[in-house]
């Protein structure tokens, strides 16, 4: 006996619940499918609680410098399962969240495993028991997981993907981070900053390689400056693990191989999309590399089906997914959305300082063909910076010389990652520097340096 809806969305992530919110609100009775936990990966091991960790090596590294303050505090220490325990509540107290909002909107909730068996059928597995789901439209929302390193697979003592470095057993004494995106960087942060000692490995010439090359070479020296070890250009060609340590073969730029002893591993060397026995395959579904290939409604080259998030191409982040998600269930509708595009989703690194950023940095502005102004302001010029004792840092804009477009934004520094807000929604407004130059903005406040880039630009900043 099956059961009938006008959409299924297989995974519960941010691009799963959000798109099944949206399709309820719009009339169409909606069911969702998920084998572990609803709000998926980002929401229950990745954006959220990482995020309840760094706020608490945050806090930690404060009290740490509390004579910076003119404060004094005494026999500073931290109980890690306290510590991780936390972190689990706030994903626990949001998973609780999303039930919430899939039983006030109506969503049908289905546990277990799914898998496509035709373009309108969906079988859920439920222990030893079946149902099947019948829907005209099926989003395919699975996620991804963390890619394992071909000579030495993650075993949760020593060698940690994410998961693992959330709820870690012990903490590190000496820690080897394989990857400086912005998942591992965030790691070597909060991990830094509670005491261990922590090394980069990255194999591109410099750290965090999609950021602006100002910004990377900012935070190199920041990095540096905290502790810790950076080494770019580098490969790990193996890792024994031992019962007290792992050994670690690194690569150097000049091809020489070193041994070293670490007390843990964290991979952060990207993704793998769950594709696999969902029934892609059957069914004839396109996909690149794993990644389900999709146009700018997601839609599947199969009619009926539809992929959303980190299954389908980058980026890889949990605000694309859901507007991803509201795009495509929009179109379901046939209310003729905007079709999804990735030229204005901004990145953000939430370590310490924190580091954001929007459309083009300045070397591929240039490498579109675009003449352009760029302005960059530093911290050490604002007030509200100083006086929160947070002056390093920068805010970069760049223009187009001839038209005044917000090409690209990038920043480093305190709160960046809620300052980056701004400019997306200027470069959403197609917002040229007349506009910015002309904004009032706020004192004492760190957004005055979003517009003190913009005079820069034009050689009008006021403050340095």
């Amino acid at each position: 006996m099956s059961e009938s809806f006008d959409l299924v969305i297989l995974g519960s992530g941010p691009g799963g619940y959000v798109a099944a919110i949206r399709a309820a609100q719009l009339g169409l009775k909606t069911a969702i499918v998920e084998r572990e936990r609803l709000g998926g990966i980002c929401l229950n091991w990745g954006c959220i609680p990482t995020k309840a960790l760094l706020r608490t090596s945050e806090i930690y590294h404060y009290m740490t410098h509390a004579k910076d303050y003119g404060l004094s505090a005494e026999k500073i220490g931290f109980d890690l399962e306290a510590v991780t325990q936390r972190s689990r509540k706030v994903a626990g107290q949001l998973n609780a969240g999303v039930k919430g909002l899939m039983k006030k909107n109506k969503v049908t909730v289905f546990e277990g495993t799914g898998t496509l068996t035709a373009k309108d059928t969906l079988v859920v597995k439920q222990g030893d028991k079946d149902v099947e789901l019948k829907a005209k439209h099926i989003i395919v929302a699975t996620g991804a997981r963390a890619r394992d390193l071909p000579f030495a697979k993650a075993d949760g003592k020593r060698i940690w993907t994410y998961r693992h470095a959330m709820v870690p057993p012990e903490m590190p004494t000496k820690l080897l981070v394989i990857g400086s995106g912005a998942i591992g960087v965030e790691f070597a942060s909060f991990y830094n900053d509670m005491g261990a000692d922590v090394t980069i490995v990255e194999m591109l010439p410099r750290i965090l390689p999609v950021e602006d090359e100002e910004v990377s070479a900012f935070m190199d020296k920041a990095l540096t400056k905290q502790g810790i070890k950076l080494l770019t250009g580098t490969g790990v060609d193996g890792l024994d693990v031992g019962a007290n340590g792992v050994t670690a073969k690194i690569k150097g730029k000049d091809g020489q191989v070193t041994s070293t002893e670490f007390s843990h591993v964290i991979v952060a060397i990207g993704i793998v999309p769950n594709t696999e026995n969902i029934g892609l395959e059957a069914l004839g579904i396109e996909t690149d590399r794993g990644h389900i290939k999709v146009d700018g409604y997601a839609r599947t080259n199969v009619p009926g089906i539809y992929a959303i998030g980190d299954v389908t191409g980058p980026p890889w982040l949990a605000h694309k997914a859901s507007h991803e998600g509201i795009v495509c269930v929009e179109a379901i509708a046939g209310l003729k959305p905007h079709k999804f595009e990735t030229w204005n989703i901004p990145g953000c690194t939430y370590s310490r300082p924190q580091v954001a950023s929007v459309g083009l940095t300045e070397a591929k502005a240039k490498d579109a063909g675009h003449e352009v102004k760029v302005g960059k302001f530093p911290f050490i010029g604002n007030g509200k910076a100083i006086a929160l004792g947070e002056a390093e840092g920068f805010i970069k804009t760049v223009f187009d010389a001839k038209t005044g477009e917000l090409l690209g934004a990038h920043m480093v520094g305190a709160e960046v990652t809620e300052l980056i807000q701004g400019y997306v929604i200027a470069r959403q407004l197609e917002t040229t520097e007349a506009e910015l130059m002309e904004t009032v903005f706020a004192h004492p406040t760190l957004s005055e340096m979003m517009h003190e880039s913009v005079l820069g630009a034009y050689g009008r900043a006021l403050h340095i």
